[in-house]
């Protein structure tokens, strides 16, 4: 369900954690003095900046979606709209097109990752805002490298719902980077997901 905007947040949730070796969206961190799930503090700043967080989950995510709204409390979690991805298996592309498929009414859709703990709420409300301001694509930027999150106009759509593969829209992204508008953002939280248990040295 997009915001009044017409603008759909959209946080990918269904990954396999095989890399992490457990399930690493449940895995606790401490950001600031405050200890939650990965995945609790990777949606807080979503949570800050739309009435409603489209998060996709793999089929059995049951103690996933309990243990993160418990996190966070029946306030915050009462604007997450929890979306099973059937063919999560098949990668990240599957599930972003699952997102937006859950959000075809939208005029545009932000993408952002799960396993981003230390994204700032500034780089969402940076990209939401050029999407409002008619982009039709939009990303973060630091020191010329692409960040998270994404944002794609209405006039992705079809690309998005036919992406394939674990690389979800970066090919969008690179081939269209003429028309991206950049949002600067002075944090590597931008860049910071968790893959590995090493990765969480880095937050």
């Amino acid at each position: 369900m997009p915001d009044r905007a017409g603008i759909a947040a959209i946080v990918l949730a269904a990954g396999s954690s095989s890399r992490f070796g457990s399930e690493k969206l449940l895995h606790p961190v401490t950001l600031q003095g405050v200890t939650l799930p990965l995945a609790a503090h990777s949606l807080r700043p979503w949570l800050e900046n739309f009435e409603h967080t489209t998060v996709v989950v793999r089929p059995g995510s049951e103690t996933l979606c309990g243990a993160i709204t418990a996190a966070l409390g029946a306030t915050a979690s009462a604007s997450i709209r929890w979306s099973v991805c059937q063919d999560a298996a098949q990668g990240m592309a599957a599930s972003l097109a699952c997102g937006v498929r859950a959000n075809l009414e939208a005029a545009g859709w932000m993408i952002g990752l799960a396993d981003m703990p230390a994204l700032p709420s500034a780089a969402i409300a940076g990209v939401r805002s050029a999407l409002l301001a008619g982009a039709d694509l939009s990303a973060t930027m630091r020191d010329g490298r692409r960040g998270h999150p994404a944002g794609f106009s209405h006039l992705y759509g079809e690309e998005l719902l036919a992406l394939k593969g674990d690389a979800g829209a970066r090919h969008l992204l690179e081939r269209d980077k003429s028309n991206l508008v950049q949002i600067e953002i002075g944090d590597n939280g931008i860049f910071a997901d968790v893959d590995v248990p090493g990765d969480l040295h880095r937050l």
